[in-house]
């Protein structure tokens, strides 16, 4: 048998992918995170799959769940939100699965970033305005930083950043960014991005945090900073370009 990781995407339904959702299709054991994988993507699930919320399970329940499907022969699909390379908990399951001599495939979904982005309909990467994205947290409520990660160092390059699980210290994640960024830099929060009930709150450092506050955005949501957000004067892509020798990249 085999434990596959999947990435659900980062809220619609439909945005699971082709192999993701064969993957699901055909696995007899489904373990889901309830609080944030889509319930319609259960109903693609087999008939008489045994279906198994991991909201408020701990890692060593989840592990016996997928130990005890491959004694019994068993595939297991375990859905993840968004893409499981992304603040996940995938790496701890691997490990133990490894110990457990366990054998296990990711199969990549659309991550939060990404839809986020969409909703924004902003390209974060712009032509001499920000070629990096960073992708990061803050650490209220979960393991540390690694030093070196903390906003102030990783704003420096004043690169587009993204950050997850930040939304709930919105005033303090403003303070530590402003030195680098500026007042006026614009920020876009978004929140349940790509499901029925999307919501967006744009603003700059000045004002976002009261913004989100009176809109009640708690969780579920990512904040993207960076003078991409609101670029409109900036050069075209090489990539097109009528000068580039196309002869050379056939």
């Amino acid at each position: 048998m085999t434990v596959r990781f999947i990435g659900a995407g980062p809220g619609a339904a439909d945005l699971i992918t082709v192999r993701g959702l064969r993957a699901l299709q055909a696995a007899p054991v489904c373990l889901y995170a309830g609080s944030l994988v889509p319930r319609e993507l259960l109903a693609d699930c087999p008939p008489g799959a045994r279906l198994v919320d991991t909201a408020n399970l701990t890692l060593d329940e989840i592990i016996a769940e997928m130990t005890a499907a491959h004694a019994a022969g068993l595939d297991v699909a375990r859905l993840h939100s968004g893409d499981p390379s992304l603040f996940s908990a995938v790496a701890e399951q691997m490990r133990r699965l490894d110990a457990h001599g366990v054998p296990y495939e990711v199969i990549p979904g659309v991550p939060a970033f990404a839809a986020a982005a969409a909703a924004l309909g902003r390209e974060l990467t712009v032509p001499e305005v920000s070629q990096t994205i960073i992708l990061t947290r803050t650490s209220a409520r979960a393991t540390p930083m690694p030093a070196g990660e903390d906003l102030a160092t990783l704003s420096a390059s004043r690169a587009t950043m993204v950050l997850h699980l930040a939304v709930q210290r919105i005033g303090a994640v403003v303070t530590e960014l402003l030195p680098a960024y500026g007042a006026d830099c614009p920020v876009a929060v978004v929140a349940r991005a790509s499901r029925d009930d999307e919501e967006i709150i744009r603003g700059t450092l000045d004002d976002i945090a009261d913004r989100v506050v009176a809109a009640g955005i708690k969780r579920t949501a990512v904040i993207v900073v960076g003078r991409a957000l609101a670029a409109h004067e900036f050069p075209d892509s090489h990539l097109y370009s009528a000068e580039r020798d196309r002869a050379c990249s056939s």
